[in-house]
Protein backbone atom coordinates (compact mmCIF):
# COMPACT_ATOMS: atom_id res chain seq x y z
CA UNK A 1 0.00 0.00 0.00
CA UNK A 2 1.62 3.64 -1.05
CA UNK A 3 2.31 5.74 1.55
CA UNK A 4 -0.61 7.92 0.06
CA UNK A 5 -3.47 5.59 0.20
CA UNK A 6 -2.88 5.62 3.95
CA UNK A 7 -2.95 8.93 4.62
CA UNK A 8 -6.42 9.25 2.46
CA UNK A 9 -8.65 9.00 5.60
CA UNK A 10 -6.49 11.81 7.71
CA UNK A 11 -7.05 14.60 4.62
CA UNK A 12 -10.19 16.07 6.23
CA UNK A 13 -8.91 16.82 9.53
CA UNK A 14 -10.34 20.37 9.56
CA UNK A 15 -14.06 20.77 10.53
CA UNK A 16 -16.19 22.93 8.17
CA UNK A 17 -16.60 26.11 9.39
CA UNK A 18 -19.64 27.30 11.05
CA UNK A 19 -21.34 29.75 9.31
CA UNK A 20 -22.13 32.87 11.28
CA UNK A 21 -24.45 35.22 10.64
CA UNK A 22 -23.70 38.66 9.25
CA UNK A 23 -23.84 42.05 11.44
CA UNK A 24 -25.61 43.67 8.88
CA UNK A 25 -28.37 41.06 8.61
CA UNK A 26 -29.02 41.36 12.65
CA UNK A 27 -29.13 45.45 12.26
CA UNK A 28 -32.29 44.42 9.95
CA UNK A 29 -33.33 41.47 12.39
CA UNK A 30 -33.35 43.74 15.81
CA UNK A 31 -34.54 46.82 14.09
CA UNK A 32 -37.37 45.13 12.48
CA UNK A 33 -38.39 43.28 15.74
CA UNK A 34 -37.82 47.14 17.34
CA UNK A 35 -39.80 48.35 14.88
CA UNK A 36 -43.51 46.78 14.89
CA UNK A 37 -47.01 48.00 15.70
CA UNK A 38 -45.26 50.46 18.50
CA UNK A 39 -44.84 53.24 15.32
CA UNK A 40 -48.62 53.63 14.65
CA UNK A 41 -48.93 55.34 18.36
CA UNK A 42 -45.73 57.33 18.56
CA UNK A 43 -47.42 60.70 16.69
CA UNK A 44 -49.98 60.29 19.84
CA UNK A 45 -47.59 60.48 22.66
CA UNK A 46 -46.31 63.57 21.16
CA UNK A 47 -50.10 65.00 21.58
CA UNK A 48 -50.16 63.65 25.19
CA UNK A 49 -46.70 64.78 26.47
CA UNK A 50 -45.69 67.37 23.75
CA UNK A 51 -42.77 67.30 21.26
CA UNK A 52 -39.72 68.42 23.76
CA UNK A 53 -40.62 65.37 26.79
CA UNK A 54 -41.88 63.00 24.15
CA UNK A 55 -38.12 63.15 22.41
CA UNK A 56 -36.09 63.39 25.56
CA UNK A 57 -38.22 60.13 27.05
CA UNK A 58 -37.39 58.12 23.43
CA UNK A 59 -34.04 58.95 23.56
CA UNK A 60 -33.71 57.81 27.85
CA UNK A 61 -36.18 54.82 26.81
CA UNK A 62 -33.73 54.10 23.97
CA UNK A 63 -30.73 54.42 26.47
CA UNK A 64 -32.08 52.00 28.69
CA UNK A 65 -32.68 49.24 26.26
CA UNK A 66 -28.90 49.51 25.12
CA UNK A 67 -27.86 48.91 28.87
CA UNK A 68 -30.78 46.35 29.39
CA UNK A 69 -29.48 44.49 26.45
CA UNK A 70 -25.83 45.12 27.54
CA UNK A 71 -26.74 43.25 30.81
CA UNK A 72 -28.54 39.81 29.29
CA UNK A 73 -25.24 39.41 26.54
CA UNK A 74 -22.53 39.69 29.68
CA UNK A 75 -24.59 37.71 32.10
CA UNK A 76 -25.70 35.11 28.80
CA UNK A 77 -22.12 34.71 28.49
CA UNK A 78 -20.67 34.62 31.86
CA UNK A 79 -23.22 31.48 32.42
CA UNK A 80 -24.26 28.34 30.46
CA UNK A 81 -27.54 29.70 29.76
CA UNK A 82 -28.48 30.41 25.75
CA UNK A 83 -31.91 32.03 25.75
CA UNK A 84 -33.52 34.81 27.87
CA UNK A 85 -35.48 32.47 29.96
CA UNK A 86 -32.22 30.47 30.48
CA UNK A 87 -30.48 33.79 32.20
CA UNK A 88 -33.57 34.28 34.39
CA UNK A 89 -33.43 30.63 35.35
CA UNK A 90 -29.76 31.02 36.43
CA UNK A 91 -30.54 33.89 38.61
CA UNK A 92 -33.94 33.14 39.84
CA UNK A 93 -34.38 29.47 39.35
CA UNK A 94 -37.27 27.79 37.36
CA UNK A 95 -40.11 30.56 38.81
CA UNK A 96 -37.71 32.98 36.73
CA UNK A 97 -37.61 30.96 33.69
CA UNK A 98 -40.93 30.48 33.89
CA UNK A 99 -42.02 34.13 34.62
CA UNK A 100 -39.81 34.81 31.25
CA UNK A 101 -40.88 32.85 28.94
CA UNK A 102 -44.97 33.78 29.99
CA UNK A 103 -44.28 37.22 29.17
CA UNK A 104 -43.19 36.49 26.40
CA UNK A 105 -45.85 34.18 24.72
CA UNK A 106 -48.34 36.79 26.34
CA UNK A 107 -46.40 39.86 24.34
CA UNK A 108 -45.88 38.19 21.31
CA UNK A 109 -49.04 36.18 21.12
CA UNK A 110 -50.73 39.66 21.59
CA UNK A 111 -48.39 41.38 18.76
CA UNK A 112 -49.09 38.58 16.46
CA UNK A 113 -52.84 38.97 16.64
CA UNK A 114 -52.65 43.09 16.45
CA UNK A 115 -50.24 42.42 13.44
CA UNK A 116 -53.16 40.74 11.53
CA UNK A 117 -55.87 42.82 12.63
CA UNK A 118 -53.97 45.77 11.47
CA UNK A 119 -53.69 44.18 8.03
CA UNK A 120 -57.00 43.22 8.06
CA UNK A 121 -57.89 46.52 8.81
CA UNK A 122 -55.88 48.23 5.96
CA UNK A 123 -56.90 45.67 3.51
CA UNK A 124 -60.48 45.10 4.00
CA UNK A 125 -61.37 47.87 6.21
CA UNK A 126 -63.11 48.32 10.00
CA UNK A 127 -66.22 50.01 11.50
CA UNK A 128 -64.95 51.47 15.15
CA UNK A 129 -68.04 52.85 16.95
CA UNK A 130 -70.27 52.51 13.97
CA UNK A 131 -68.25 54.29 11.87
CA UNK A 132 -67.51 52.93 8.31
CA UNK A 133 -63.66 52.38 7.18
CA UNK A 134 -63.14 51.18 4.02
CA UNK A 135 -59.78 49.11 3.34
CA UNK A 136 -57.57 49.67 0.54
CA UNK A 137 -59.25 46.37 -1.54
CA UNK A 138 -62.73 47.53 -1.38
CA UNK A 139 -61.32 51.12 -2.30
CA UNK A 140 -59.78 50.12 -5.43
CA UNK A 141 -61.97 46.79 -6.44
CA UNK A 142 -65.41 47.49 -4.41
CA UNK A 143 -66.84 45.20 -1.56
CA UNK A 144 -67.14 41.11 -2.74
CA UNK A 145 -66.45 38.21 -1.31
CA UNK A 146 -62.68 37.45 -1.67
CA UNK A 147 -61.92 41.00 0.08
CA UNK A 148 -63.74 40.00 3.16
CA UNK A 149 -61.41 40.09 6.20
CA UNK A 150 -61.94 36.60 6.66
CA UNK A 151 -60.62 35.67 3.23
CA UNK A 152 -57.90 38.21 2.54
CA UNK A 153 -56.37 37.39 6.33
CA UNK A 154 -56.33 33.96 5.17
CA UNK A 155 -54.38 34.29 2.15
CA UNK A 156 -52.20 36.33 4.00
CA UNK A 157 -51.48 33.84 6.17
CA UNK A 158 -51.44 30.79 3.26
CA UNK A 159 -49.24 32.36 0.69
CA UNK A 160 -46.97 35.24 2.59
CA UNK A 161 -46.80 34.14 5.98
CA UNK A 162 -46.42 30.55 6.78
CA UNK A 163 -43.83 30.19 4.24
CA UNK A 164 -41.45 33.02 6.86
CA UNK A 165 -42.37 31.63 9.77
CA UNK A 166 -41.43 27.83 8.61
CA UNK A 167 -37.66 29.02 8.76
CA UNK A 168 -36.22 27.71 11.37
CA UNK A 169 -33.08 30.08 11.09
CA UNK A 170 -33.73 33.86 12.17
CA UNK A 171 -30.38 34.71 10.48
CA UNK A 172 -32.80 33.38 6.55
CA UNK A 173 -35.68 36.21 7.60
CA UNK A 174 -32.37 38.43 7.40
CA UNK A 175 -34.02 39.52 3.77
CA UNK A 176 -37.91 39.79 4.53
CA UNK A 177 -36.59 42.06 7.76
CA UNK A 178 -34.37 44.28 5.25
CA UNK A 179 -37.13 44.86 2.88
CA UNK A 180 -39.62 45.52 5.82
CA UNK A 181 -37.15 48.40 7.46
CA UNK A 182 -37.57 49.63 3.62
CA UNK A 183 -41.10 49.82 4.09
CA UNK A 184 -41.26 51.68 6.98
CA UNK A 185 -38.88 53.84 5.77
CA UNK A 186 -40.96 54.64 3.01
CA UNK A 187 -43.50 55.06 5.31
CA UNK A 188 -42.23 57.58 7.26
CA UNK A 189 -40.38 59.52 4.16
CA UNK A 190 -44.34 59.75 2.04
CA UNK A 191 -45.80 60.76 6.02
CA UNK A 192 -42.71 63.39 6.17
CA UNK A 193 -43.49 64.26 2.52
CA UNK A 194 -47.00 64.55 3.04
CA UNK A 195 -46.25 67.01 6.17
CA UNK A 196 -43.23 69.19 4.24
CA UNK A 197 -45.56 69.64 1.78
CA UNK A 198 -48.77 70.86 4.40
CA UNK A 199 -46.39 72.82 6.36
CA UNK A 200 -45.14 75.07 2.71
CA UNK A 201 -49.17 75.43 2.05
CA UNK A 202 -49.56 76.54 5.62
CA UNK A 203 -51.61 73.67 6.14
CA UNK A 204 -49.85 72.10 9.30
CA UNK A 205 -50.97 72.24 12.83
CA UNK A 206 -49.35 73.98 15.77
CA UNK A 207 -47.17 70.87 17.75
CA UNK A 208 -47.63 71.81 21.31
CA UNK A 209 -43.92 71.52 23.30
CA UNK A 210 -45.16 70.96 26.54
CA UNK A 211 -47.79 69.00 27.68
CA UNK A 212 -51.21 70.87 28.30
CA UNK A 213 -52.62 70.26 31.65
CA UNK A 214 -56.35 70.84 31.90
CA UNK A 215 -59.95 69.33 33.59
CA UNK A 216 -59.63 66.68 30.53
CA UNK A 217 -56.18 65.56 31.28
CA UNK A 218 -54.63 65.26 34.63
CA UNK A 219 -50.43 64.93 35.12
CA UNK A 220 -51.40 61.03 35.94
CA UNK A 221 -52.46 60.82 32.05
CA UNK A 222 -48.50 61.53 31.02
CA UNK A 223 -47.51 58.10 32.24
CA UNK A 224 -49.79 56.60 29.77
CA UNK A 225 -47.71 57.42 27.15
CA UNK A 226 -44.71 55.57 28.84
CA UNK A 227 -45.51 52.41 27.90
CA UNK A 228 -46.52 52.79 24.42
CA UNK A 229 -42.80 53.98 23.97
CA UNK A 230 -41.10 51.10 25.92
CA UNK A 231 -43.85 48.50 23.90
CA UNK A 232 -42.14 50.31 20.68
CA UNK A 233 -38.47 49.65 22.04
CA UNK A 234 -39.30 45.96 23.28
CA UNK A 235 -37.39 43.57 21.41
CA UNK A 236 -35.35 41.45 24.37
CA UNK A 237 -37.39 38.44 23.35
CA UNK A 238 -34.86 38.16 20.12
CA UNK A 239 -31.83 39.22 21.30
CA UNK A 240 -30.85 35.64 21.93
CA UNK A 241 -32.03 34.36 18.77
CA UNK A 242 -30.14 36.92 16.80
CA UNK A 243 -27.11 36.90 19.32
CA UNK A 244 -26.23 33.08 18.56
CA UNK A 245 -26.31 33.33 15.38
CA UNK A 246 -23.44 35.73 15.34
CA UNK A 247 -19.85 35.09 15.83
CA UNK A 248 -18.83 37.35 18.80
CA UNK A 249 -20.95 38.79 21.24
CA UNK A 250 -19.52 42.60 20.81
CA UNK A 251 -21.12 42.01 17.60
CA UNK A 252 -24.85 41.90 18.95
CA UNK A 253 -24.15 44.79 21.41
CA UNK A 254 -22.95 46.87 17.77
CA UNK A 255 -26.02 45.33 15.87
CA UNK A 256 -28.02 46.65 18.60
CA UNK A 257 -26.78 49.71 19.07
CA UNK A 258 -26.67 50.77 15.39
CA UNK A 259 -30.30 49.25 15.02
CA UNK A 260 -31.41 51.74 18.14
CA UNK A 261 -30.12 54.73 16.63
CA UNK A 262 -31.81 54.20 13.46
CA UNK A 263 -35.40 53.04 14.89
CA UNK A 264 -34.57 55.95 17.11
CA UNK A 265 -34.26 58.17 14.17
CA UNK A 266 -37.45 56.81 12.70
CA UNK A 267 -39.53 56.95 15.85
CA UNK A 268 -38.49 60.66 16.17
CA UNK A 269 -39.56 61.83 12.58
CA UNK A 270 -43.16 59.95 12.25
CA UNK A 271 -43.48 61.69 15.51
CA UNK A 272 -43.09 64.96 14.48
CA UNK A 273 -44.08 64.82 11.02
CA UNK A 274 -47.21 62.42 12.31
CA UNK A 275 -47.84 65.24 15.00
CA UNK A 276 -47.79 68.38 12.32
CA UNK A 277 -49.65 66.84 9.94
CA UNK A 278 -52.73 66.04 12.07
CA UNK A 279 -52.31 68.15 15.18
CA UNK A 280 -54.45 67.39 17.98
CA UNK A 281 -56.85 65.15 14.99
CA UNK A 282 -54.20 62.23 15.61
CA UNK A 283 -55.49 59.12 16.58
CA UNK A 284 -53.48 56.08 19.05
CA UNK A 285 -53.83 54.28 15.65
CA UNK A 286 -52.18 56.91 13.37
CA UNK A 287 -53.57 54.65 9.80
CA UNK A 288 -56.93 55.96 10.34
CA UNK A 289 -56.03 59.07 9.87
CA UNK A 290 -54.25 58.34 6.28
CA UNK A 291 -57.90 56.79 5.74
CA UNK A 292 -59.56 60.49 5.80
CA UNK A 293 -60.50 61.27 2.75
CA UNK A 294 -57.62 64.02 1.11
CA UNK A 295 -59.60 65.90 -1.47
CA UNK A 296 -57.58 65.12 -3.87
CA UNK A 297 -55.63 61.60 -6.47
CA UNK A 298 -52.61 62.34 -5.37
CA UNK A 299 -53.58 62.73 -1.60
CA UNK A 300 -55.50 59.95 -2.10
CA UNK A 301 -52.79 57.73 -3.87
CA UNK A 302 -50.37 58.99 -1.08
CA UNK A 303 -52.94 57.96 1.47
CA UNK A 304 -53.00 54.33 0.25
CA UNK A 305 -49.44 54.35 -0.29
CA UNK A 306 -48.54 54.69 3.14
CA UNK A 307 -51.57 52.21 4.79
CA UNK A 308 -50.17 49.56 2.28
CA UNK A 309 -46.88 49.86 2.87
CA UNK A 310 -47.06 50.15 6.69
CA UNK A 311 -49.66 46.95 6.05
CA UNK A 312 -46.97 44.80 4.26
CA UNK A 313 -44.24 46.10 6.80
CA UNK A 314 -46.17 44.19 9.33
CA UNK A 315 -46.23 40.73 7.14
CA UNK A 316 -42.33 40.67 7.72
CA UNK A 317 -41.97 41.35 11.19
CA UNK A 318 -44.89 38.77 12.02
CA UNK A 319 -41.97 36.02 11.68
CA UNK A 320 -39.64 37.55 13.59
CA UNK A 321 -41.99 37.76 17.11
CA UNK A 322 -43.45 34.15 15.80
CA UNK A 323 -39.49 32.61 16.38
CA UNK A 324 -39.35 33.67 19.40
CA UNK A 325 -42.83 32.88 20.71
CA UNK A 326 -42.46 29.28 19.39
CA UNK A 327 -39.28 28.87 20.84
CA UNK A 328 -40.15 30.29 24.17
CA UNK A 329 -43.20 27.89 24.46
CA UNK A 330 -41.65 24.77 23.03
CA UNK A 331 -39.11 25.28 26.31
CA UNK A 332 -41.82 26.12 28.05
CA UNK A 333 -43.60 23.08 27.25
CA UNK A 334 -40.88 20.58 26.25
CA UNK A 335 -38.14 21.23 28.15
CA UNK A 336 -36.32 17.93 28.22
CA UNK A 337 -36.70 17.41 24.51
CA UNK A 338 -33.97 17.72 21.33
CA UNK A 339 -33.42 21.48 19.57
CA UNK A 340 -36.93 22.37 18.24
CA UNK A 341 -35.01 22.81 14.56
CA UNK A 342 -33.68 19.45 14.73
CA UNK A 343 -37.98 17.93 15.20
CA UNK A 344 -39.63 18.68 11.98
CA UNK A 345 -42.86 17.16 13.07
CA UNK A 346 -42.57 19.56 16.68
CA UNK A 347 -41.83 22.64 14.91
CA UNK A 348 -44.05 22.53 11.97
CA UNK A 349 -47.17 21.51 14.33
CA UNK A 350 -46.44 24.35 16.98
CA UNK A 351 -46.05 26.64 13.92
CA UNK A 352 -48.75 25.94 12.48
CA UNK A 353 -51.20 26.04 16.03
CA UNK A 354 -49.87 29.46 16.38
CA UNK A 355 -51.06 30.55 12.90
CA UNK A 356 -54.07 29.54 13.75
CA UNK A 357 -54.49 30.61 16.96
CA UNK A 358 -53.35 34.18 15.68
CA UNK A 359 -55.57 33.79 12.31
CA UNK A 360 -59.25 32.88 14.84
CA UNK A 361 -58.19 35.25 17.18
CA UNK A 362 -57.68 38.05 14.64
CA UNK A 363 -61.11 37.20 12.67
CA UNK A 364 -62.68 36.98 16.01
CA UNK A 365 -61.44 40.29 17.95
CA UNK A 366 -62.14 43.26 16.18
CA UNK A 367 -60.06 45.81 18.34
CA UNK A 368 -57.43 44.71 21.23
CA UNK A 369 -55.82 48.39 21.94
CA UNK A 370 -57.05 48.87 25.17
CA UNK A 371 -55.81 45.28 26.22
CA UNK A 372 -52.36 45.71 24.44
CA UNK A 373 -52.38 48.84 26.38
CA UNK A 374 -52.21 47.41 29.88
CA UNK A 375 -49.63 44.24 28.57
CA UNK A 376 -47.12 47.34 27.58
CA UNK A 377 -47.48 48.09 31.31
CA UNK A 378 -46.55 44.48 32.71
CA UNK A 379 -45.26 41.75 30.43
CA UNK A 380 -43.14 44.22 28.06
CA UNK A 381 -41.69 46.42 30.31
CA UNK A 382 -40.92 43.66 32.40
CA UNK A 383 -38.88 41.94 29.15
CA UNK A 384 -37.20 45.35 28.86
CA UNK A 385 -36.34 46.64 32.04
CA UNK A 386 -37.19 44.64 34.96
CA UNK A 387 -36.15 40.98 34.19
CA UNK A 388 -32.76 42.60 33.20
CA UNK A 389 -31.96 45.05 35.90
CA UNK A 390 -32.96 42.25 38.02
CA UNK A 391 -30.96 40.00 36.95
CA UNK A 392 -27.90 42.70 37.48
CA UNK A 393 -28.68 43.47 40.84
CA UNK A 394 -28.71 39.56 41.40
CA UNK A 395 -25.44 39.03 40.14
CA UNK A 396 -25.10 35.45 40.78
CA UNK A 397 -21.92 35.81 38.75
CA UNK A 398 -20.21 38.34 40.39
CA UNK A 399 -19.93 40.47 37.79
CA UNK A 400 -22.12 43.63 38.32
CA UNK A 401 -20.13 46.76 39.11
CA UNK A 402 -21.04 49.64 41.20
CA UNK A 403 -22.23 51.69 38.48
CA UNK A 404 -24.49 48.51 36.80
CA UNK A 405 -26.50 48.60 40.04
CA UNK A 406 -27.18 51.82 40.03
CA UNK A 407 -27.92 51.79 36.20
CA UNK A 408 -30.14 48.64 37.29
CA UNK A 409 -31.76 50.09 40.57
CA UNK A 410 -33.00 52.89 38.48
CA UNK A 411 -34.76 50.97 35.69
CA UNK A 412 -36.17 48.66 37.95
CA UNK A 413 -37.71 51.24 39.90
CA UNK A 414 -38.78 53.49 37.38
CA UNK A 415 -40.57 50.79 35.18
CA UNK A 416 -42.49 49.59 38.62
CA UNK A 417 -43.56 52.86 39.18
CA UNK A 418 -44.25 54.40 35.83
CA UNK A 419 -46.03 51.05 34.70
CA UNK A 420 -48.31 51.36 38.21
CA UNK A 421 -49.43 54.88 37.54
CA UNK A 422 -49.85 54.02 33.46
CA UNK A 423 -52.01 51.26 34.79
CA UNK A 424 -53.68 53.32 37.59
CA UNK A 425 -54.69 55.38 35.34
CA UNK A 426 -56.06 53.53 32.50
CA UNK A 427 -58.15 51.37 35.07
CA UNK A 428 -59.37 54.71 36.17
CA UNK A 429 -60.11 56.58 32.86
CA UNK A 430 -61.63 52.44 31.74
CA UNK A 431 -64.05 52.32 34.72
CA UNK A 432 -64.19 55.75 36.75
CA UNK A 433 -66.21 58.73 36.17
CA UNK A 434 -63.96 61.37 34.95
CA UNK A 435 -65.61 62.97 31.78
Amino acid sequence: MSPAAIHVPLLPEHKPKIKHASVSGAVFNVSTSIIGAGIMSIPATLKVLGVIPAFLLIGAIALLADVSVEFLMRFTHSGNARTYAGVMRESFGQAGSAATQICVMITNLGCLIMYLIIIGDVLCGSQPKGVTHLGILQQWFGTHWWNSREFALLVTVGFILLPLVLLKRIESLKFSSAISMLLAVVFVGVSSAMAIIALLEGKTKSPRLLPHLDNQVSFFDLFTAVPVIVTAFTFHFNVHPIGFELGKPSDMIRAVRISLVLCAAIYLAIGLFGYLLFGDSIMPDILVNFDQSSGSAIGSLLNDIVRLSYALHVMFVFPLLNFSLRANIDEFLFPKKTLLATDNKRFVSLTLVLITISYLAAIAIPNIWYFFQFLGSTSAVSLAFIFPGAVALRDVHGISTTRDRIMAAIMVILAVVTSTIAISTNIYNLFGNKS
